[in-house]
């Protein structure tokens, strides 16, 4: 799982149904690449704007019936005709990206979830959409699932997203803990900055596990490859409350022992 990456996406492993891979993993680099169009490199914001905008041009080309301009349009065209995915899901994630480009701050916790819902959400009903689960039910728990994926993406990186000026705690939670930015900055951890990681953990862990009854309703292998994705984050969350929430000078990561872990809680699930 690339959750150093584009962190929202599952892999098109050997676990993922082989008539779905080249979908998935077509999806996956439009996801990729848009989003490196955001965040990679040294262009100037004007200039990534401008080639996320060409990628709606070409989104709509696709949605008006023409030939698009570039390979992988091309093949996303032959995607979403095939499996008939809805072109909104791809503008979403293009409005999510080129909202990183210009927006550094988020007001509030619901401010967060809408953002997460246009660079996270997406994701997930795609791929419910590849495999025909698309009820009610299951919509919203893939977004539990995808939008927790993405604030643990979050806490995680504290401290790399500061070094882009990127700050994704809600603002109204600082001054309710007795932190702020400026313990970032000096990557100054303290009681009152666990505490404050504490509560977005648990935000995380219960979106999380209201999503986690999707993995029933999945088929096969698809399943098993969702197990471990919700396993991989719990696990991940769980680092992260061991360090007491010091991301500063101890970033989680999952090591092989931690992959043994999860192989055998996805067997309980």
């Amino acid at each position: 799982m690339p959750v150093d990456h584009y962190e929202n996406f599952p892999v098109a492993s050997w676990l993922v149904p082989a008539r779905l891979r080249r979908p998935i993993e077509v999806v996956y680099h439009f996801a990729r690449s848009a989003d490196d169009i955001a965040d990679e490199g040294d262009a100037t914001p004007a200039q990534r704007l401008a080639a996320l905008a060409a990628y709606q041009a070409e989104l709509d080309r696709i949605a008006r019936g023409e030939t698009p301009q570039t390979a992988l349009f091309a093949s996303l065209a032959e995607v979403i005709a095939a499996h008939a995915l809805p072109i909104p899901l791809f503008r979403d994630l293009l409005d999510a990206f080129a909202q990183d480009v210009v927006k550094t701050r988020y007001a509030d916790y619901p401010e967060l979830l809408d953002y997460c819902r246009r660079s996270a959400n997406p994701v997930g009903r795609l791929v419910l959409h590849l495999f025909g689960r698309t009820s009610d039910e299951q919509l919203m728990q893939s977004d539990c699932i995808c939008t927790a994926l993405q604030l643990i993406n979050f806490w995680q990186d504290v401290a790399i997203d500061w070094q882009k000026d990127r700050v994704y705690i809600p603002q109204t939670d600082f001054p309710h803990f007795r932190v702020s930015e400026a313990d970032i900055a000096a990557n100054r951890w303290s009681a009152n900055w666990a505490a404050l990681m504490d509560f977005e953990i648990d935000r995380a862990m219960a979106l999380m596990k209201r999503g986690a009854p999707l993995v029933h309703a999945l088929p096969g292998r698809m399943g098993w490859e969702i197990r471990l994705t919700v396993q991989g984050g719990l696990r991940i969350l769980e680092r992260i409350r061991q360090v007491r929430g010091d991301v500063f000078h101890r970033r989680p990561k999952l090591g092989p022992w931690d992959w043994l872990v999860l192989g055998g809680r996805s067997l309980r699930m």
